[in-house]
């Protein structure tokens, strides 16, 4: 029996406010993970978002890649 991982954080909210940050669109968020080889929808990553949905490691390993890099960059202009 598969047994679900009970949510002890926001973690949805804590990536929308990370984006934010990075003044980025979703659509280029989910592109982004999409280059890294993640299949992600739109619909699901606003799920993600708003906490409707559950995140995959793998998923949530390729945001923070994703929004720490493109701040990176950013920041320094290149």
């Amino acid at each position: 029996m598969i047994q679900k991982i009970r949510m002890d954080m926001s973690i949805g909210s804590n990536i929308q406010k990370r984006r934010y940050q990075c003044k980025l669109k979703q659509d280029q968020v989910i592109a982004k993970m999409n280059l890294m080889g993640i299949p992600i929808s739109k619909s699901s990553y606003a799920k993600i978002e708003t906490n409707r949905m559950n995140i995959k490691v793998s998923e949530l390993a390729a945001l923070v890649y994703a929004l720490c890099t493109l701040q990176f960059v950013q920041d320094s202009g290149l």
